[in-house]
């Protein structure tokens, strides 16, 4: 295990280096010696807390950016200061009911009700939230084709836990009533009692063995509609991002700006959605990304603040977090998306 270097700095070190770190995460602003002497609770002089910096820097704790005297923590500082000084605060009465609120009850949809939580994480903490919706495991009971134009059409799911979703999709040219009548009448014969994700490659087998027994028309419809739920498109939908706005405010830095857009675009194109689960999984309850060790989000050398949550077999089905800069207000957000976590969690294996 790998010896956290704050653990052998004096009282003194360790103070300017905890003070310095917080008032970073609170403005982004480089904090120089003066602001640091208003602040400390031993009263030494300017000269005195430069020395103390630059031997911080020497440790590799800070940084000294050219356009200004002060210091910033690097990302291995920012580490240090997660795994060694950081507080984590208790979640008011109102912070509860406020997420109690938001997940609601097992009676309502799951997507809705994540969705719910991401914006209230969004809005508490003032970042980007990040869910990751599970995956529908529950056996296929019932499949709808539904023609809303001619160039346009929706297939709706029905699974046997009642959760009802739906995909558009554009249809074959030439589409009729009886085509879509035949084609959901061809699923809902071959898919009673699979899941979502045995989907594609029952389909295919079917199709093939009962081809001559299929309308031509009807076998494309199948083959378009099937594909709304089962190619890279609808992975990435399991992905919900709520609150983007929040993390262009005013006053952000001009190098932070271009970080968000750089994350904006990963979130916008990331295909690899397993990656963000096995993120979470790695680790028991909340786990803190920082900059580059977010492997998902490393170009735009974002913070992830990420805890998973379980079914009633204790199965790790999703996750829950937040993202944004570095500068991340970690004492707060952390038990956040943990009291989040849990209640998704209870909320996922009271579902019957």
């Amino acid at each position: 295990m790998t010896t956290n270097p704050i653990d052998k700095l004096n009282e003194r070190s360790r103070e300017v280096f905890r003070v310095l770190v917080e008032s970073y995460l609170e403005t982004g602003d480089p904090v120089g010696s003066r602001t640091l002497t208003r602040s400390l609770t031993e009263k030494v002089s300017a000269a005195t807390i430069r020395n103390v910096m630059q031997d911080l820097e020497h440790l590799g704790l800070l940084d000294s950016p050219h356009v200004s005297a002060g210091r910033i923590p690097t990302q291995f500082g920012l580490r240090m200061f997660v795994d060694g000084l950081l507080e984590v605060g208790d979640l008011s009465k109102t912070e509860r009911m406020s997420i109690e609120t938001s997940i609601g009850s097992e009676e309502q949809d799951i997507t809705q009700a994540l969705d719910r939580a991401g914006s209230l994480l969004s809005g508490l903490t003032k970042s980007a939230s990040v869910v990751l919706a599970p995956k529908s495991e529950a056996p296929i009971k019932h499949i709808e084709f539904v023609s809303l134009a001619p160039d346009k059409a929706l297939v709706v799911l029905v699974t046997a836990d009642g959760q009802v979703e739906n995909r558009m999709f554009t249809p074959p040219m030439g589409q009729t009533p009886s085509a879509m009548r035949e084609a959901a009448n061809f699923l809902n014969a071959v898919l009673a009692g699979h899941t979502i994700s045995e989907l594609r490659s029952v389909v295919d087998l079917e199709i093939n063995k009962r081809r001559q027994q299929l309308d031509k028309l009807a076998q494309d419809l199948i083959s378009v509609g099937v594909a709304a739920w089962t190619d890279t498109g609808s992975e990435q939908e399991r992905l919900i991002v709520r609150g983007r706005s929040n993390l262009i405010e005013e006053g952000v830095h001009e190098q932070e700006l271009e970080r968000v857009k750089e994350l904006f675009d990963d979130l916008e194109h990331k295909r690899e959605i397993a990656q963000f689960l096995n993120l979470a999984e790695e680790g028991e309850g909340v786990r803190i990304f920082i900059g580059s060790e977010n492997k998902l989000f490393s170009l735009s050398g974002s913070s992830l603040v990420v805890s998973p949550y379980m079914n009633a077999d204790r199965r790790v089905i999703g996750a829950i977090g937040v993202i944004g800069p570095t500068r991340l207000n970690y004492g707060r957000i952390v038990p956040i998306v943990d009291y989040t976590a849990q209640l998704v969690s209870r909320l996922m294996s009271n579902r019957k």
